[in-house]
């Protein structure tokens, strides 16, 4: 696809990222040559040799196949100039007033443009507020520069993205017929569908998706704080709900939906709509409580004295078998259980923190145990039987006559399925 006097088909800015990256090796395996520039040059060195430095299933023999072949780490974003297609994958964070903040990608913008050339074609993949496309494609042009902007969502599963990339199909939009031809060829690269809206459209669909996802998991979060606060058995609920009945599959686990995007995108659809969301703002209210609640829950039913108890928390990353602590909403109930005295024991299956203890070491030494994130290897796990034990996601495995209200012994429902991806 490159011109003979280009180094590179793409250039991925933020290619060090769990959206970049797994983009970036996949677009290398299917041939492309590709350059990666992050500021974040600590993962330098274990890119460039072929580890890593996040858990991405089935990434690494890809990486390990690639690097220095079809995959290039580069250090300057004058590379840029060297790139037929410059993608944009860097975050898109939200401010101190729970708004989003358009400067960061237009900083970036100050910094490559004068590495564009007629014709440059830029694709943003930033999940980003509406219209944020169409400010950096004016952006560019009020500095002369006749390219061509497109924006491609990025909708994958972290961890699973290498999978999901070469099945999912990939929502293509751009300002111009070029922006769009040129963005269906990156991504049919994948073997993939393609489907073409306009840009506004592409930004909520991403939008949307993430809302939607989040307004789901409030309201199991929902019921579940209902049906103990009324004194039944959610677990009993949920499995009548849902065992073999058809309408029903699609309701989710309750549990703490946290992470970078969930309840960032639920906030920017929130001021685009000038805080008209009225779903949204439930959602938010709901599922960023749950840790509040939970704490009341042990000391006013279970009238649970913490200052001075050991409280296990089993899991600290924002979802299950993952290695990423951001916005993990395990983090605010450990700071709330100190607050009112609890000692706070850690453990996770990925997140490295010498400070954590093994998951055996946890129920061994907590009378107080709370699944934070459902890890796959928390399933064959033996509660003792006096142990209070909170788990939300109904991951560990018991048969349906041991099943008890949370907290309340021993454990929960396995046949109700696997945890919802979050």
């Amino acid at each position: 696809m490159h011109r003979d006097d280009l180094r590179y088909d793409v250039i991925i800015v933020g290619g060090f990222g769990h959206v970049g990256l797994p983009l970036g090796i996949t677009l290398a395996d299917g041939g492309f040559q590709v350059a990666l520039y992050d500021i974040d040059q600590r993962k330098r060195p274990i890119i460039e040799a072929g580890h890593m430095p996040f858990l991405e299933h089935d990434a690494e023999p890809i990486l390990k196949r690639v690097i220095g072949k079809t995959l290039h780490v580069v250090t300057n974003v004058s590379e840029v100039a060297q790139a037929d297609v410059l993608l944009i994958t860097v975050g898109t964070p939200i401010d101190e007033y729970l708004n989003p903040k358009l400067r960061p990608i237009l900083n970036l913008a100050e910094q490559f443009s004068g590495y564009l050339r007629p014709g440059h074609c830029v694709i943003l993949r930033s999940t980003v507020f509406p219209g944020t496309t169409n400010t950096l494609n004016e952006f560019l042009k009020q500095r002369g520069l006749h390219v061509h902007v497109a924006y491609c969502p990025e909708r994958i599963v972290q961890g699973y993205a290498i999978r999901e990339l070469r099945t999912l199909p990939q929502v293509i939009s751009g300002f111009t017929e070029p922006a769009i031809e040129c963005a269906e060829r990156i991504f049919r690269r994948l073997g993939v569908e393609t489907i073409v809206v306009s840009v506004q459209e592409a930004e909520l669909v991403r939008l949307f998706t993430n809302a939607w996802r989040y307004i789901q998991f409030a309201i199991a979060n929902q019921f579940y704080t209902l049906a103990l606060e009324q004194g039944v058995d959610f677990e009993r609920i949920y499995l009548a709900m849902t065992h073999n009945y058809k309408r029903g599959q699609d309701m989710p686990r309750p549990g703490f939906a946290a992470g970078p995007c969930l309840l960032k995108d639920t906030l920017q659809l929130a001021a685009f709509y000038e805080n008209q969301f009225q779903l949204g703002h439930a959602a938010m209210m709901i599922n960023e409580g749950l840790p509040n609640f939970i704490v009341k829950h042990l000391k006013t039913r279970l009238k649970l004295n913490l200052r001075g108890t050991r409280v296990g928390i089993l899991g600290m990353a924002f979802k299950a078998d993952s290695d990423d602590i951001r916005d993990s909403l395990s983090y605010k109930l450990a700071k709330i259980l100190k607050f009112h005295g609890a000692q706070v024991i850690c453990s996770d299956e990925y997140v490295k923190d010498p400070t954590f203890v093994t998951k055996e070491e946890l129920i061994a030494a907590c009378p107080v145990v709370v699944v934070g994130v459902p890890h796959t290897a928390y399933r064959d796990l033996a509660i003792p039987a006096e142990t209070h034990f909170v788990d939300l996601w109904g991951v560990v495995q018991r048969r349906p006559q041991e099943a008890v209200l949370a907290g309340e012994g021993t454990g929960h429902v396995s046949e109700i399925g696997r945890p919802v991806e979050r």
